[in-house]
């Protein structure tokens, strides 16, 4: 099999590559432009708003894409899409990138029609697969799919001069959206993989443990926080759903024995995500009532939640659909500490005004340098082939079978 070949010959492979590397070049080349080292790309879009935008809708909708590329046709028994679809939708997502970056020189409309593809694409591909095996807790996602396109709508919409367009709520949106993906979807795979892993060692007590109430409260207020931004809510509205869906994750992660996934860094990595998604929620909710940096908060879902659930499942995902052993090599173990600590510099930044420019720079240096580390460790994984065996990973002698996420 040719390199080519193999690399669209799963979604998982071109989009995990693509999300790293986009990442670890649109955050250098922010960090150097801040440091007045290197221009902007000729871009119409504010510095700030490009930044926010690349980070959104290029680096969160690259990893989502790969996951959703490979997940759906495991969960509903659909064809996997080919590679030319694959390489197709790839093209769409690298065209919107260089339509952002180069939208000085461009028409508009190509502008906006280039960003805009990306996700309905994606999603009407996702629809034709759900609907092999529907079922209402897979479908959701082509909704949240549909608030994240909406939310880059109104971002084109500013940028064409429309005015319906407001380019600051289309990246919260976008933001909120994934957050709300990641909500459902981390719910899902933080206690389950937990419980498999537990079981594996022969661990049949205290399991973790996962309450309807509290994933109905904690799923349908993160959808909630994104909607009501779509939607223009007032500030109150959007606090009280926002610190509804911070209390409502952290009372879920009691329950999933994070004390014990400490031992497996692809699982505390997990763990680390959904606290800094209950944080982040909690500091927006604060945030709209007046109360701390709406920024911070930004970011603590954006790098913190959004950039350490993303590395965590990216990285399970390649070694696992290559036929890998489950354990993170040691170079993305750090990727994630990175990571977590790239998300309280910026926090930091907006909580201590005086540090605010090193801070920030200290924390593009850290989200480099947790990319390059991923790439420089999983690189070689997604781009070569699958490995020829590995020792079985199920559960002991005796042991119940390990529970599967759906």
């Amino acid at each position: 099999m040719t390199l080519l070949n193999r690399l669209f010959g799963e979604g998982f492979r071109i989009f995990f590559l693509a999300a790293a590397g986009f990442g670890l070049v649109a955050a250098l080349w922010w960090g150097l432009w801040l440091a007045n080292l290197a221009p902007l790309p000729p871009t119409a879009a504010a510095p700030i708003t490009l930044h926010g935008h690349e980070m959104i809708f290029g680096y969160g909708a690259a990893a989502i894409g790969g996951f959703f590329l490979t997940a759906v046709p495991n969960w509903t028994g659909a064809p996997a899409a080919r590679s030319l679809f694959i390489a197709a939708v790839a093209g769409l997502w690298l065209a919107g990138r260089g339509a952002s970056a180069l939208s000085a020189e461009l028409p508009p409309g190509l502008v906006a029609a280039a960003s805009l593809a990306f996700l309905p694409v994606l999603g009407a591909k996702l629809l034709a697969q759900l609907l092999k095996r529907p079922k209402p807790q897979n479908l959701m996602f082509l909704g949240l799919i549909a608030l994240m396109a909406g939310g880059e709508a109104l971002v084109q919409a500013e940028w064409l001069g429309l005015g319906w367009g407001d380019a600051g709520r289309g990246l919260r949106v976008g933001l909120y959206a994934i957050c709300a993906m990641i909500a459902v979807l981390g719910g899902r795979v933080t206690p389950a993989f937990t419980r498999n892993a537990m079981l594996r060692e022969g661990v049949e007590t205290g399991l973790p443990v996962s309450r309807r109430p509290l994933e109905a409260a904690g799923i349908a207020a993160a959808i909630g926080v994104a909607a009501a931004t779509l939607l223009a809510l007032p500030a109150p509205v959007t606090g009280a759903m926002a610190l509804l869906a911070g209390a409502a994750q952290g009372a879920r992660l009691v329950g999933w024995r994070s004390r014990w996934a400490l031992r497996q860094p692809i699982l505390w990595a997990l763990h680390l995500g959904w606290a800094l998604l209950g944080l982040g929620y909690l500091a927006t909710g604060l945030a709209e009532f007046g109360l701390g940096d709406g920024f911070g908060a930004l970011h603590l879902l954006g790098i913190g939640a959004v950039g350490t659930m993303t590395l965590a499942v990216m990285s399970r995902a390649s070694l696992g659909h290559t036929g890998r052993a489950l354990v993170a090599p040691r170079p993305v173990v750090w990727a994630y500490g990175l990571v977590a600590a790239a998300a309280a510099a910026r926090w930091l930044a907006g909580a201590v005004p005086a540090a605010h420019e090193p801070l920030t720079l200290v924390t593009a240096a850290l989200w480099c340098a947790a990319m390059a580390l991923f790439l420089a460790a999983l690189g070689p994984v997604l781009l070569g082939p699958r490995a020829v065996a590995r020792a079985p990973v199920g559960p002991p002698p005796g042991a119940r079978r390990p529970a599967v996420a759906k």
